[in-house]
């Protein structure tokens, strides 16, 4: 087991003294936690930005994963795509066209 992340935590066990780093090594074995705790992308997300310490990045790893898993629910998606201003929206929806990876959501 030299060659992997320890998961032998909890979120719960670890979020009161949990603090900001950065390094892959206190960011990718939390995200993967999160994700197995959770019930759903947004669960997954909502607890890993819980965790705090550098949660903007534990939330990226952690939602990249629960989406693949469990796909984006629809009203997320619209919600997400809401802020897009008018630049950044046509390149969205080009990637979409192109690529079509939003099809596979929940």
């Amino acid at each position: 087991m030299a060659h992997y992340y320890a998961l032998d935590f909890t979120i719960d066990g670890i979020r009161e003294d949990y603090i900001f780093n950065e390094t892959c090594q206190h960011t990718v074995p939390q995200a993967i936690e999160c994700f197995l705790e959770s019930c759903s992308f947004e669960d997954a997300v909502r607890t890993a930005i819980s965790l705090g310490g550098d949660s903007d990045t534990i939330a990226a790893i952690t939602g990249a994963i629960a989406e693949a898993y469990y796909g984006i629910p629809d009203a997320i998606r619209a919600q997400a795509l809401s802020y897009l201003d008018d630049r950044l929206r046509p390149i969205y929806d080009e990637w979409e066209a192109r690529y079509g990876m939003g099809q596979r959501a929940h």
